[in-house]
């Protein structure tokens, strides 16, 4: 039997069992999809492949590289695959990923959550808030009571401040709005130029238009955004404390919602490897109270038996 509804809240305390036979996980976030396959709790295969979430890529292009990626690890005779996506808000977000993933594990138990809670059970948590601050950016917590509240994650046309696509648009409009007050191109714009592979900020605006680019193509620009913040560039340095504010505001959002006061996890590829982020974000969540406030330590693929034990 296949179960793609998102399973209901678990108990508050950790459990110590760790998940038996074969268990695989998926963490399919907006540029890459990576999948694990435990024997018995133990790491056996570990690969990644490009991004499976259909909220991002076509259906056909999620199955392409769902196909891909079980070749590489697996598929088989599996008790259960757990998966964690972005854009999973309904029952039929996480059948419709469930359908795909389906013909590689016949018989396997299957259940497709958003993403932000593989990141909450990989910080060791059953309560508190999950923060993502990778491609886009949404906040998804639990409180003891088995109360679930979420913040964002909405998709980059709506929302995902904070985001490395928020990042790497911030970019662009900076570079032209520095080409309108007649500005020569800055360290930034440089970088951005280089990168982009045009040689005039007013190149950019057909560019960030087009067909060939999109979310993913601009969410990779915010390293450019990254290294010229610690190379000291003021205007990069200030979009990088605004994307931590912006995380910490969809942290607070969602820790007032469950009325608790944490623990709040960071996590997501900007959320665990940019320091000056990493900074902004606790000093916005200290000045409103939230001390609790821990960094992601190890990838929330690695959530999954965590959940799956709970899931019973």
């Amino acid at each position: 039997m296949t179960h793609s509804d998102i399973p209901p809240a678990a108990a508050s305390d950790l459990p110590s069992s760790t998940a038996a036979g074969t268990v695989i996980g998926l963490d399919i976030g907006g540029t890459k999809t990576r999948g694990v396959r435990f024997e018995d709790g133990r790491a056996a295969a570990d690969h990644s492949v490009g991004s499976s979430n259909v909220q991002n890529v076509s259906r056909e292009e999620a199955a392409r590289h769902l196909a891909e990626l079980f070749a590489l690890i697996g598929g088989g005779t599996v008790a259960q695959v757990y998966a964690g996506a972005g854009g999973i808000d309904t029952v039929a977000d996480a059948a419709a990923l469930a359908a795909l993933i389906a013909p590689h594990v016949p018989g396997a138990r299957i259940t497709v959550v958003h993403d932000s809670r593989l990141l909450l059970a990989a910080g060791g948590a059953s309560t508190g808030v999950a923060v993502i601050g990778g491609t886009g950016s949404a906040a998804w917590g639990r409180n003891s009571s088995g109360g679930e509240a979420r913040a964002g994650g909405w998709g980059y046309l709506l929302g995902d401040e904070g985001s490395g696509y928020w990042l790497g648009r911030e970019a662009v409009r900076h570079s032209l709005r520095r080409m309108n007050q007649g500005l020569a191109p800055d360290e930034l714009t440089t970088a951005l130029l280089a990168s982009c592979g045009v040689d005039d900020p007013n190149k950019l605006i057909a560019l960030f238009h087009s067909t060939d680019t999109g979310r993913r193509y601009w969410a990779e620009r915010a390293r450019l955004v990254v290294e010229a913040a610690a190379a000291g560039h003021a205007a990069s340095q200030e979009l990088v404390d605004q994307a931590g504010r912006d995380l910490a505001a969809l942290a607070l959002q969602t820790v007032r919602q469950l009325g608790i006061d944490g623990p709040v996890i960071l996590g997501g590829g900007l959320g665990m490897n940019v320091p000056r982020l990493q900074g902004s974000f606790r000093s916005a969540l200290a000045a409103a109270g939230v001390t609790d406030v821990r960094v992601l330590e190890q990838d929330p693929v690695f959530g999954v038996l965590q959940l799956v034990a709970e899931q019973g």
